[in-house]
């Protein structure tokens, strides 16, 4: 089987052709195994996929697939499904025109996810027609969230309208989850640990006997630790003083959402940890910064996820930052010593693999979203 997993993001527009059952293979390889590599072939831009950009990536990937074999499905990321108690989408959907309409509706609660994904998703549509496609959101790993942790201390006539905490990243953590079980030798129903994304967009999540108790991001992906130009959690009172002092409401979300963050925190050198890093051992003051201020709200995180468990069966890192960023992924352990989880030296991996030499372990695993996205776009159709 060969699934085309198309996962757009803000501003890229990712392509894979991955076999599922490599990459169910790869899922349960313990520790010290050989990974298989179950992605065949990858493409997309960089470019904001809007709806030519889609279609022109997606023309020029199909187009240079002569050597693999048919596309038997295609898997889409969506980052939001809607409220799960109110008709939302809470696991991986086959595609028709009733959800693509659904999915619509949702557009406004993630506005830089979801308009390029259904831009992505429709231009696909046109050009494979003919084959099936499953739709896979990430608020469905959160959508066993306990009522204390969903719940917003806010007016009832509000939160009736569906203002809730949803949770996002969760085709990350599910894969996350399953390779940290599998590193571990146990069964991920079982375990306790805090999974930390951290990359352009970043989460904490606390995962208990395998579910999902509570997560960084909210209502929308706007919520929790500060990301490469979103701000996280602020204060909502300041929000309140900026729109009373000039600043409108268009502005206050392009700021919110562009000009926050990691940009905003260096003055605009770059929302990069790798360029920030090199630039705070030069000496940028800045730099130095920006990688504190994220640093310290990661941690001040992962300590507040660890609340929700009985205990610390692991902390699990993954991301563009968690899996390659060793200053960072040591910055930030370097804070949590209450944790039982050491400060020490914390090298890339070539593979999936534990980063610590003792006390709680600390993992480090690489993010497959495509491969997640073909195992459940498989078991679908299965």
């Amino acid at each position: 089987m060969r699934v085309l997993t198309v996962n757009a993001g803000s501003h890229s527009l990712e392509l894979a052709v991955v076999d599922p059952d490599v990459a169910g293979k790869l899922v349960l390889a313990p520790a010290g195994a050989d990974e298989p590599d179950p992605v065949l072939a990858t493409g997309g831009t960089d470019d904001p996929p809007a709806s030519e950009a889609s279609r022109d990536a997606l023309r020029e990937f199909l187009a240079g697939l002569d050597g693999i074999d048919g596309i038997d499905a295609v898997a889409h990321r969506l980052v939001h499904g809607g409220d799960p108690d109110d008709g939302g989408l809470t696991g991986p959907t086959l595609l028709d025109d009733d959800v693509r309409q659904e999915l619509s509706a949702v557009a406004d609660l993630a506005p830089l996810h979801v308009p390029p994904a259904l831009d992505a998703l429709d231009a696909v549509r046109e050009a494979l027609p003919d084959v099936p496609q499953v739709v896979c959101v990430d608020t469905a790993f959160h959508r066993d969230l306990p009522e204390e942790a969903r719940t917003y201390p806010l007016p009832a006539s509000w939160r009736a309208q569906g203002v809730r905490r949803f949770g996002f990243h969760g085709l990350s953590y599910a894969w996350t989850l399953e390779r940290a079980a599998a590193l571990l030798a146990r069964d991920a129903g079982s375990l306790q640990v805090v999974l930390a994304h951290l990359g352009g967009g970043s989460s904490v999540c606390a995962v208990k006997d395998g579910v999902s108790v509570d997560t960084s991001m909210g209502f929308t992906p706007l919520e929790g630790v500060p990301m490469g130009s979103r701000s996280g959690s602020i204060d909502p009172g300041a929000l309140v003083w900026l729109l009373r002092h000039g600043v409108d409401l268009d502005e206050l979300e392009d700021g919110l959402q562009h000009a926050s963050g990691l940009t905003a925190l260096s003055d605009g050198l770059s929302a990069d940890t790798r360029e920030l890093v090199a630039a705070a051992q030069a000496g940028n003051e800045v730099a130095d910064l920006a990688l504190r201020v994220f640093s310290h709200r990661v941690a001040k995180e992962i300590a507040a996820q660890a609340t929700n468990l009985d205990r610390l069966d692991a902390l699990v890192l993954t991301g563009e930052i968690g899996w390659d960023q060793p200053e960072v992924r040591e910055a930030v352990c370097a804070r949590l010593g209450q944790l039982d989880i050491a400060a020490e030296p914390m090298p890339n991996l070539t593979a999936d693999g534990s980063l610590s030499c003792g006390g709680t372990p600390v993992l480090a695993v690489r993010t497959r979203e495509q491969c997640r996205l073909a195992l459940e776009a498989a078991g679908v159709l299965a």
